[in-house]
């Protein structure tokens, strides 16, 4: 129970990176504007999240290829430090990378 409560806590963690980025790159003019917000706000932000490193961090922040309306921050985490893989030899774990998005509308309603 441990191990898979600190995992989650990391995923939960990365999920919120990805949502609190995205919302933050809203104020971007264009997609350039936007990258420089989402990069901004993680590196000043995201050592504040539990169970993260942030230089474990990548973010993928792009308009959408489906929706052009549409801002898309995927923030991915290499959670191969997190203290859970030694807990119990033979414990079925998740995968070492935790991958999660977010999407927000570009320009309003």
């Amino acid at each position: 129970m441990v191990a898979y409560g600190i995992y989650f806590g990391a995923s939960h963690s990365v999920q919120q990176l990805a949502a609190d980025a995205a919302r933050t790159a809203i104020g971007g003019a264009n997609q350039t504007e936007r990258q420089s917000l989402v990069t901004t706000f993680l590196a000043n932000n995201a050592a504040g999240y539990p169970f993260v490193d942030s230089t474990k961090l990548t973010v993928l922040a792009q308009d959408s290829k489906a929706d052009g309306s549409q801002f898309v921050v995927t923030v991915s985490y290499d959670a191969r430090n997190l203290p859970i893989w030694n807990l119990l030899s033979g414990l079925p774990l998740p995968g070492t990378t935790i991958s999660r998005q977010s999407t927000i509308r570009v320009g309003g309603i």
